[in-house]
């Protein structure tokens, strides 16, 4: 493939992750409890940081570029859901308040709150 054409879609991955992470900064500031800020706190970055990461990939093609993103992609798909989990578990435990549109509180009736 020509230069041209790997920096035009490197630019592609970057803009994709780039709204990614946007939508995600959007989601973090303006959705109503902490599980759903949580939720936006790691669905948008992780693929925000994988389109990212895939323009790298692309503007700088060598095998140690490629087997660093892979395993930073890798990494990312393991460590974020398990922070996420992390912290819910923590703010389920502390209490706050769900949000009013919140449908099923199923803890509730385990009592963990």
């Amino acid at each position: 493939m020509s230069s041209v054409v790997l920096d035009t879609l490197a630019a592609g991955f970057l803009l994709v992750g780039l709204l990614f992470l946007l939508v995600a900064a959007f989601g973090i500031v303006r959705l109503p409890d902490v599980y759903l800020r949580l939720h936006a706190a790691t669905k948008g970055p992780t693929l925000g940081i994988i389109g990212m990461l895939l323009a790298v990939a692309l503007h700088l093609p060598s095998g140690a570029v490629l087997a660093k993103v892979l395993a930073t992609i890798a990494f990312s798909f393991v460590a974020m859901p398990i922070g996420s989990h992390l912290l819910a578990k923590a703010a389920l435990r502390s209490g706050p308040r769900y949000w009013q549109g919140t449908l099923s509180d199923e803890h509730a009736e385990d009592g963990v709150r």
